[in-house]
């Protein structure tokens, strides 16, 4: 017996019980907590106002920050399926999400949550559009899967994308902040407050070397030692140069040398190694200038030079 093909038109009186249902349970609901605010209004005046319930009372305006992080409250619920099971994968997502910037305790989860929400709303819109083209075949099914899979990864190419902008960020303004960090030093002020003072120079054109530096100058001022410091934000940037810079201060603080003649050692080998990946990019272009040249100017100028004598070898073929 062939079993009958599913109509996608049967499933129309499923989802509109499901949207009333949604719908009466949303009203409910609205209902309920209005109800809640009532009874706790009527509580309210029923006793002496406290200076917790006149703060309450006042007017609270909420900020940017707070409804964009209120918008992935939702987000943080859908986390746990996704969370990394050994601590080596955690690190890594970690380390990950910290060169991108985000160094937040729930960045995680918000992060893991983002992409279990997008890939089920790929999945809902693949099935949304190709299951009533196609229905449940294999050619419906395979576009399904394929959207599910790129909403699941679009969250971490955009993560990729932020990690990698804000390297060269940090490697691009590196240099000045690193010539303004020795003027400093050798001027007389101590690595704290010259890192402080570089912050404050640089944080309208280079914010993000410059929030990354008042973070690791927190960080010494409270208390934490100074390698420890050092060391955490030459990981947390994620780039080499800031890595060896770190290192060299961490040593520099041990052996008690001068601070001021390894930072201008630094850098030194600073613009060396710039001006060799300069150098090295420069010597890539001729190879690289190959691929276009090859498929769209060529064949342009093959069109134009030998066009005009193609067609008059075709006329002379004809007449014979």
């Amino acid at each position: 017996m062939i079993p009958k093909t599913i109509d996608p038109s049967d499933l129309i009186p499923y989802l509109a019980f499901g949207c009333i249902v949604c719908g009466i349970w949303g009203v409910l609901s609205i209902i309920s907590r209005r109800n809640a605010m009532a009874h706790e209004r009527l509580a309210r005046l029923g006793r002496p106002l406290s200076e917790h319930d006149i703060d309450q009372t006042k007017p609270k305006t909420k900020t940017k920050s707070e409804n964009f992080l209120a918008m992935f409250d939702g987000a943080q619920a859908l986390a746990p399926p996704l969370i990394p099971k050994t601590e080596l994968e955690l690190s890594a997502l970690k380390l990950a999400l910290a060169n991108a910037g985000f160094r937040n305790e729930s960045a995680m989860r918000v992060y893991l949550g983002t992409r279990f929400a997008a890939l089920i709303v790929s999945a809902s819109l693949g099935v949304s559009l190709f299951v009533p083209k196609y229905g449940f075949a294999f050619a419906g099914l395979k576009w399904v899967v394929i959207l599910s899979g790129i909403g699941f990864y679009v969250p971490q190419v955009i993560l990729w994308w932020l990690k990698r902008r804000r390297r060269v960020a940090i490697f691009l303004s590196l240099p000045d902040a690193l010539d303004l960090l020795v003027v400093c030093v050798e001027s007389g002020l101590g690595l704290d407050a010259a890192m402080r003072k570089v912050c404050e120079e640089m944080e309208d054109h280079a914010p993000v070397i410059a929030d990354e530096l008042s973070v690791c100058n927190l960080q010494m001022q409270v208390g934490r030692p100074r390698r420890e410091a050092l060391h955490e934000l030459g990981v947390r940037t994620g780039v080499d140069d800031v890595r060896s810079l770190a290192a060299i201060l961490i040593q520099a603080d041990r052996f008690g040398s001068s601070i001021a003649q390894a930072l201008r050692v630094q850098s030194d080998s600073m613009r060396v190694r710039r001006k060799q990946v300069a150098e090295e990019k420069a010597a890539k272009t001729a190879v690289q200038l190959i691929f276009p040249l090859v498929l769209f100017i060529f064949p342009g100028i093959f069109v134009v030079l030998v066009g005009p004598a193609a067609i008059l070898i075709a006329q002379k073929m004809l007449h014979q």
